[in-house]
């Protein structure tokens, strides 16, 4: 085992694991960060995606040890109070069914979102193609990517 000095929402973390322990685990079991899900542990569904230096990445096969001194970004720290534009339009949207899989979709448009700040639906549909919902709400997760966008300008 070693220790890993990680940067998640902004504060620092130590974590002994294995270095081949993937970064959900950390999150979960080791950090108490509870809001990114395990979803397939294959990087297929998307219900782990957190954020890395900025970029959706799959938390369930991402070992710790090759953060390094990449910042994370989970669910908890899209923002302090809730009020990140993706949050708000899911909100507005009423977009989850069971809610399983939206901290992981709103990790993703975020991502988007923050590169492409006024994506069309082409390119809404393409970015969240790799993310299921169990529940079908993909026509109101593209809406809510949608008014996201107009929140964000």
């Amino acid at each position: 085992m070693a220790t890993y000095t990680l940067q998640i929402n902004g504060r620092r973390y130590e974590a002994d694991v294995e270095a081949d322990t993937p970064l959900l685990w950390v999150l979960r079991d080791h950090l108490g960060l509870v809001g990114t899900k395990y979803g397939c542990g294959i990087a297929q569904c998307g219900a782990c995606t957190v954020h890395m230096n900025g970029n959706a990445v799959r938390s369930c096969v991402f070992p710790v040890s090759a953060i390094g001194t990449a910042p994370i970004t989970t669910i908890e720290g899209l923002s302090e109070k809730g009020d990140h534009p993706v949050q708000q339009a899911w909100e507005e949207v009423d977009v989850p069914q069971c809610g399983y899989c939206q901290a992981g979709q709103m990790m993703t448009a975020s991502a988007l979102l923050s590169k492409n700040p006024n994506p069309s639906e082409e390119e809404i549909v393409s970015a969240m193609n790799g993310n299921i919902c169990r529940c079908g709400t993909y026509h109101r997760i593209r809406e809510a990517v949608a008014l996201a966008a107009t929140k964000t300008k």
